[in-house]
């Protein structure tokens, strides 16, 4: 560590590991509001909170698949915050929420429009966990449209009106992994319909198979068009989280072929 330097503290690094979760590689960058509002916040230059990024991204298996070394000399501490958070998604980005709400001045149910009144909750352990859960769901929401480059990873529809975040294992049947992005897949409304029927899959090399119920109706040109046209195509690639092959797995065993 150069001299006059400091050691970057646990909650700097979530904050920091929050921000990355929520941006593309591309916007890692000092022009970007997001990574200035950071640093002001946090007491850092903005350089450093760009090599941070960069320190972060030198750990991610979907930029090193790309080619994309992201910076070296990362931290112990970067390393251990880096496996915390892909280890539990839900916990660590609900803290970071949290730390971010209290540095502009506000509260997590005001940076997320929850209104606790709606509720009728007086409990506040059941108030905390409401809380938790729309938050961690508009941020599973974000990490996957982000992911994807808010387009629909089949087809590139980008309104996002249209798009939902996809669980490819059913958020009731991993906890662990409800709000993991390598769980996720941007979708539009109806190919997330046919992907939680199983009519639609996602092999292990990220090829697109469709059911053959559709070649039953073939002859139907909005079947053809929406379905059949896609069966056997590469999947848009993600930008930075890539589906895990385990759940791909577990989706491709419920496949309707």
């Amino acid at each position: 560590m150069k001299e006059g330097q400091t050691l970057w503290t646990k909650e700097q690094l979530i904050l920091t590991i929050n921000l990355y979760s929520k941006i593309t590689f591309g916007q890692m960058n000092s022009s970007n509001p997001q990574v200035k509002e950071l640093a002001a916040f946090i007491g850092r230059s903005v350089g450093a909170v760009v090599r941070k990024l960069g320190n972060f991204a030198s750990f991610d298996p979907m930029l090193q698949a790309r080619g994309i070394g992201g910076l070296p000399n990362a931290s112990k501490l970067d390393r251990e915050v880096w496996n915390e958070y892909m280890q539990d998604w839900g916990d660590l980005f609900f803290e970071g929420e949290k730390l971010l709400a209290k540095k502009r001045d506000t509260t997590v149910e005001k940076l997320y429009d929850i209104n606790l009144d709606d509720y009728k909750i007086t409990d506040g352990l059941e108030k905390e966990r409401l809380v938790k859960v729309r938050v961690n769901q508009s941020a599973f929401r974000g990490a996957v449209l982000t992911n994807f480059n808010n387009k629909c990873c089949i087809t590139g529809i980008g309104l996002l009106d249209l798009l939902v975040a996809s669980h490819i294992v059913p958020w009731s049947q991993d906890k662990s992994n409800r709000l993991s992005p390598t769980n996720g897949l941007a979708l539009n409304s109806l190919h997330d319909k046919a992907f939680d029927k199983h009519l639609i899959t996602i092999t292990e090399d990220l090829t697109i198979k469709i059911s053959s119920k559709f070649y039953q109706h073939k002859g139907v040109k909005s079947i053809q068009q929406n379905f059949i046209a896609y069966d056997g195509k590469q999947l848009i690639e993600p930008r930075k989280f890539f589906p895990d092959i385990e759940f791909l797995k577990i989706h491709n065993d419920s496949f309707i072929a």
